[in-house]
């Protein structure tokens, strides 16, 4: 008996791209049904993230028209990490399997043949990963390799060149869901579910149209999420900056300490002055890192839910739904 699937998409301000990118889909998933490696009645879940334009009333649209499209739409923009889970857990329970992937069409649907391909293998997790990264421009090539290289260096488990195309089965959705963090960052939570997974590679397109939701500032902002939510290696790092300003301070006391004995009192305002900048950027520093970690803590403790759900369009017809 075949699986049925649900193709997570997470949309922010899509109009632009929605109607190819539906058009696509409805061509891949009835060349996966009739291939039989899913069934008929899988779905595809467009999760509206609280966007500006006519995101909502063409999801609306192409669910009228085809039984294939369902909708999320989110009480407000909760960002594209949160809007994604949201459509997991929304898409968890009701199928065998997940895909979840962009709106932007720049992901290759070919390789939904062979996520389903290594699930049927015993695979409970598929990552999607670029062969290569020649769309990008050679700043977010170079910042994107120093991103993965420092997570692998501060000790974190994460798969170089795969962003959000992932395969998940049912039952790494039911983990995925005890997870309870707030500061969400599933590239780095999807391996800490563990169960068989592998790789499939593809070559990534341009974006087809609309714009880039991930600015460098948004980008930056998610760089940091990932390194303070699964690493705690940067505070471990201050730590040991500390201990050797210290051990530099002891030969400083004991360098003035000679100095005043032998009668040469008379220090240099240069030194005097590099290390007040030194000492106090190095604490500036410091205390910016520990702040990043007690932000994370105070969003933590407060429990708010990480996704409300303002509509949900389904076989069923219009459901609200909340969920955390």
């Amino acid at each position: 008996m075949s699986n049925k699937l649900m193709v997570v998409i997470p949309c922010y301000n899509e109009e632009a791209v929605l109607p190819e990118t539906s058009k696509r889909l409805l061509a891949k998933m009835a060349s996966l049904t009739e291939k039989g490696l899913i069934s008929p009645d899988s779905r595809v879940l467009l999760v509206d993230d609280g966007s500006k334009d006519r995101t909502w009333e063409m999801i609306c649209g192409l669910h009228q028209e085809h039984p294939l499209f369902e909708g999320v739409k989110l009480s407000r923009n909760r960002g594209h990490q949160n809007a994604l889970l949201a459509g997991l857990m929304t898409a968890r329970g009701r199928c065998d399997v997940s895909i979840s992937m962009d709106a932007d069409l720049q992901d290759d649907m070919d390789a939904m043949d062979r996520f389903l391909e290594k699930y049927n293998e015993g695979c409970d997790i598929v990552y999607g990963v670029r062969n290569k990264r020649e769309t990008d421009t050679f700043f977010k090539r170079q910042t994107a390799l120093m991103f993965y290289r420092l997570m692998k260096s501060l000790g974190v488990d994460i798969t170089y060149n795969h962003a959000d195309y992932r395969l998940m089965s049912n039952r790494a959705l039911d983990a995925l869901h005890d997870f309870k963090e707030v500061n969400l960052f599933l590239r780095g939570l999807a391996p800490l579910v563990g169960f068989q997974s592998d790789v499939v590679t593809y070559d990534r397109s341009e974006r087809f149209a609309g714009e880039s939701k991930y600015p460098f500032k948004k980008m930056l902002a998610f760089a940091i999420d990932g390194i303070t939510s699964f690493s705690v290696k940067p505070l471990q790092l201050i730590t040991s900056v500390g201990i050797v300003i210290f051990i530099i301070s002891l030969c400083m006391l004991l360098y003035t300490l000679v100095s005043w004995i032998g009668g040469n009192t008379v220090t240099g305002w240069t030194s005097t002055l590099a290390s007040i900048w030194m000492i106090g950027g190095i604490q500036l520093l410091s205390l910016g890192i520990i702040g990043e970690y007690v932000g994370k803590i105070y969003h933590e403790t407060k429990q708010r839910p990480r996704f409300i759900i303002d509509r949900y369009l389904n076989d069923r017809g219009d459901d609200p739904i909340t969920d955390r």
